[in-house]
C-alpha cells in the first residue's frame, strides 16, 4: 500500500492512493485533497487509505437468494399455519381464511407468483365479486393484503407487488324490535319453551352473542348478586375467549334473573342444553328465537337482532355511550355510536345546554347594542 502527495494542477494537493488486498488485487484512487496544506493531505491520505482498505475487505452480506416467488396457491397453507394458526387465531377467523383462499383467490390467482400480482388483477378480483357485498369484498381483500405483508415479512418476496385497496361500506342500520316487538317475542318464547325464554332474554337484556349462550356455565351466573360472567364462546364445538379477547360482568334484570332461576338445571353445566343433556348447537339457538319470532308474528327474527335490541333499548333510555361499550364489549366507540341518535335525552340535553349557556340573554345584549350603534351612526 502506498499514498503518494503531489501538488495539483489546479491547485492544491492531489492523493494518489494504491491498496494491494490480501488476494493479491490491485486498487488504485487519485483524488484531490480537501485540505491545503501538503502534511495535511498526507495525513488524510493515510486515513482515506485505511477507510478504503477496510471497505475492500469487509465481508459483504449475503445476497437475497434468487430463489423464484412461491405462487399464492403454494404459499396460502403456509400464510394459514405460520401467521392464523402460530398466533392462535380463533377457530372461526382461521376457517375464514381458509375458505377465503380456497373459493376466492386460489380460482382467480392461484397460478400467479407472489412477486408478479398486479394492481390490475387485484381490481379484476374486485370486479369478479361485484355481486357480493362489500364487507365481503374488503374480507377477501384483507386476507390477501395480509398474506403478500407476511411474504415480504418472511424475506419470500422483496416488496409489495401491489396496491390493494378497500371499498368503502356504508354504515349498516342497525335492526332491532321495538318495545312492543320485544315484549310480544319475551311472551312467545314463554309459550314456546324454557331455552327460548333463556335466549330471548340473553340476547335481549344482556347483550350475548349466540356463541357466548352456547358456552354460559352455571358457574358463570350469580343469582345471588344477579350477575352474569362472560369469559368464553363457541363455534362448532371449539370454546375459546370472547369475541374481543376480556371477560366482561353483565348485571341482570330481575325478569332474566328470574328466567334462570326457574330454568336451572343439574343436566349438564351449560346453561342451555337439551333434555340428554347435550349442548344446543348455533342452528338450534337460531331454530328457537326463529319460531318464537314466528309465534308473535314478528317479520324479523335473528339472535344479533336480540344484541341489537339490547344496546337500541339502552340509548333510548339514555344510557351514557361508554356504559353501553363496556356492556356490548365493543372494540370501538364509533361502533356504540352507531345506536346513539336513537337517545332522545342525549339530543335533548344538547339543546338544553344552549339554553343554560345564556344564549337567549346575550343574543338579546346584542341586539340593544346594534340598536345602539344604529342610532349613534344615525346621529
Amino acid at each position: 500500500m502506498s499514498v503518494t502527495v503531489r501538488p495539483y494542477r489546479r491547485g492544491g494537493w492531489e492523493v494518489d492512493i494504491t491498496v494491494r488486498l490480501p488476494d493479491g488485487s490491485r486498487h488504485r484512487e487519485r483524488s484531490r485533497a480537501p485540505l491545503s496544506s501538503k502534511s495535511a493531505a498526507q495525513r488524510w491520505g493515510v486515513e482515506r487509505e485505511r477507510e478504503w482498505f477496510n471497505e475492500l475487505t469487509r465481508p459483504q452480506p449475503e445476497l437475497r437468494s434468487q430463489k423464484e416467488a412461491p405462487t399464492l396457491a403454494e404459499f396460502g397453507p403456509r400464510f394459514v399455519d405460520g401467521h392464523a394458526r402460530a398466533n392462535r387465531q380463533k377457530p372461526s377467523g382461521i376457517a375464514a381464511k381458509e375458505t377465503i383462499l380456497t373459493i376466492h383467490l386460489v380460482p382467480l390467482l392461484g397460478s400467479k407468483r407472489l412477486d408478479a400480482i398486479t394492481t390490475e388483477e387485484v381490481q379484476r378480483l374486485k370486479h369478479r365479486l361485484r355481486d357480493r357485498a362489500p364487507k365481503t369484498v374488503n374480507n377477501v381483500l384483507t386476507v390477501l393484503n395480509m398474506l403478500l405483508k407476511k411474504a415480504v415479512e418472511w424475506n419470500v418476496i422483496e416488496r409489495m407487488p401491489c396496491a390493494v385497496k378497500l371499498l368503502p361500506v356504508p354504515k349498516p342500520s342497525m335492526g332491532f324490535y321495538d318495545a312492543e316487538e320485544y315484549e310480544q317475542l319475551v311472551d312467545a318464547a314463554r309459550a314456546t319453551d324454557a331455552n327460548a325464554l333463556v335466549i330471548v332474554l340473553l340476547g335481549g337484556e344482556a347483550g350475548l352473542r349466540c356463541g357466548e349462550m352456547m358456552a354460559l356455565e352455571w358457574r358463570d351466573v350469580d343469582l345471588g348478586k344477579r350477575q352474569i360472567c362472560v369469559q368464553r364462546s363457541e363455534w362448532k364445538g371449539h370454546v375459546t375467549a370472547p369475541k374481543g379477547g376480556r371477560l366482561r360482568y353483565v348485571p341482570m334484570t330481575v325478569r332474566l334473573a328470574t328466567a334462570l332461576r326457574e330454568h336451572r338445571h343439574l343436566r349438564s353445566a351449560r346453561v342451555l342444553c337439551r333434555e340428554d343433556s347435550t349442548p344446543l348447537s348455533a342452528d338450534v339457538v337460531k331454530h328457537c328465537v326463529e319460531r318464537a319470532a314466528r309465534r308473535a308474528r314478528l317479520s324479523e327474527s335473528g339472535v344479533h337482532r336480540l344484541r341489537h335490541t339490547f344496546c337500541s333499548h339502552l340509548a333510548m333510555r339514555g344510557a351514557p355511550a361508554r356504559a353501553i361499550q363496556e356492556l356490548a364489549v365493543h372494540k370501538h366507540l364509533i361502533t356504540t355510536q352507531r345506536y346513539m341518535h336513537l337517545s332522545p335525552a342525549a339530543l335533548e340535553g344538547a339543546i338544553r345546554l344552549l339554553e343554560s349557556s345564556g344564549v337567549h340573554r346575550n343574543c338579546g345584549d346584542i341586539s340593544e347594542t346594534a340598536e345602539g350603534d344604529s342610532a349613534i351612526s344615525n346621529e
